[in-house]
């Protein structure tokens, strides 16, 4: 029997001609495989239409670590791919497995909306234009849940700027009546009449001062009241501004002692508030200098999440984007009760791949595992590799999956989120950037208490 002849019975060609079906197998091919073949893969672009002649397809797809099959082709006529007849970004929605010997009849994509177009104009418009308000529905959805992600980052990051900033003004300010101090304690210093030995051995007894040795809490509260006490048996005024900032500083009785054999009489109380200004001043600037850092480190990170300044596909070291993910979120696991455990193996190497779309990935699996964690948890983010990938893990705490929530959680608009929490989209989006962009694999493994999502990435991965 001739090819036209088979694909003349086949039942998804009733109603055409003779002569469109001769057409349609000049331009295709009759191909015959043996078992263990792989005709297309999950993800890849569907540039050819497959038409069962005989034998048997498994149309799989993978889930967690396992591929799981979800139709079968046994019967002539029936069909698979040639999605980029109607729809530029069509692409397979599962892999071909052959079963057995089979024959099929294999045809391009592009003839086969060729013949679409001359023979079906009507209905190949309508077809795209279901498909076009389809993708319109899922860009926007995509664009809307991109958009409360974008908002949610930015309350999150403008919490985390808002701290340090606060800070920093704070202590900007006092800066003012600090140095007014110093000013006033040096004019009070020059009216007792010292002598230049004398400000010497004070400036030298103020840098032996170890403010890194500063006790905290109870230790600073013990050392506080002791210092009062002495300033107290030494008639020394204003003992309630002079004795935490010293206490603050680090500043012991037996300091205060030598202090009292450097400056004896009344030029002590203009020196020890010389030292407590003095000190009080440097403690605010570096209180700024921490808070103005920290404002950095946060601009810096939001540099490499966004990636605005770098090209779209380089070599990037998976440790970095997540470091800067964390530190995007890091309000929402601190507000959490997250306790975040960092397994890094330092020996994984770069991937060739784009940085911005993986953070995109980090963030949507950052982002689930803290919401599966309903009040606080462990959080371990783990990289490592084997023989062709590097695996990055995000583990969590939380309840865990079903399995028929696993087995559905890479699909479209899926979710187990109340209304106003998301429209389902992380995990589909996070799989098409890592399986369709990236030419890796990701899936889940749930079990009650623990829950990993793998992300795998070819070492010098495939992107597009």
């Amino acid at each position: 029997m001739s090819l036209v002849d088979e694909l003349r019975a086949v039942p998804i060609l009733d109603g055409f001609t003779d002569a469109q079906v001769a057409d349609m197998a000049a331009a295709g091919s009759e191909e015959t495989y043996g078992a263990g073949v792989r005709l297309f893969d999950e993800g890849r672009p569907a540039d050819d239409w497959w038409v069962l002649l005989s034998g048997r397809i498994d149309l799989v797809r993978r889930i967690g670590h396992e591929e799981a099959i979800m139709a079968t082709m046994e019967h002539a006529g029936q069909w698979a791919g040639g999605f980029r007849a109607w729809d530029e970004h069509g692409i397979y929605m599962g892999s071909a497995r052959v079963m057995e010997t089979t024959r099929v009849f294999r045809l391009p994509a592009a003839e086969l909306g060729r013949f679409g177009e001359a023979w079906f104009p009507f209905a190949v418009h309508l077809l795209r234009g279901l498909i076009g308000t389809a993708r319109r529905i899922e860009g926007n959805a995509r664009q809307r849940e991109a958009l409360v992600a974008l908002g949610t980052l930015a309350a999150g990051l403008a919490h985390e700027i808002n701290n340090p900033a606060s800070a920093a003004v704070r202590s900007v300010g006092a800066l003012q009546q600090s140095s007014d101090d110093v000013f006033a304690a040096l004019q009070r210093l020059a009216g007792e009449g010292i002598s230049a030995s004398q400000f010497v051995a004070l400036d030298e007894l103020r840098r032996s001062i170890d403010v890194a040795s500063a006790p905290t809490g109870v230790a600073l509260a013990d050392l506080e009241e002791s210092l009062l006490d002495w300033l107290g048996d030494h008639a020394v005024d204003r003992d309630w501004v002079i004795a935490p900032a010293l206490a603050a500083a680090g500043a012991s009785p037996a300091w205060l002692d030598r202090a009292a054999s450097a400056l004896p009489g009344a030029a002590l109380q203009a020196g020890l508030e010389w030292v407590a200004s003095s000190v009080t001043t440097a403690a605010l600037i570096a209180e700024a200098q921490d808070a103005t850092s920290r404002i950095s480190d946060l601009v810096s990170a939001v540099k490499s999440y966004s990636q605005l300044d770098r090209a779209a596909v380089q070599e990037v070291r998976v440790v970095d984007g997540l470091e800067s993910t964390l530190i995007m979120l890091g309000h929402k696991l601190r507000e959490g009760g997250i306790t975040v455990v960092r397994d890094y193996d330092d020996s994984v190497p770069a991937v060739t791949a784009n940085p911005g779309e993986l953070n995109q990935v980090w963030t949507n699996l950052v982002d689930n595992a803290v919401d599966a964690m309903e009040e606080a948890g462990t959080l371990t983010v783990r990289t490592f590799t084997d023989e062709r990938d590097v695996v990055v893990e995000v583990c969590d705490t939380g309840a865990g999956m079903t399995d028929e929530v696993a087995a559905h959680a890479f699909e479209p608009f899926f979710t187990t989120k109340e209304v106003g929490r998301g429209t389902g989209l992380g995990l589909d989006i996070s799989r098409r950037i890592v399986v369709e962009h990236h030419g890796g694999a990701i899936d889940v493994r749930s079990e009650p208490g623990h829950t990993v999502v793998a992300v795998r990435l070819p070492r010098r991965a495939e992107t597009g």
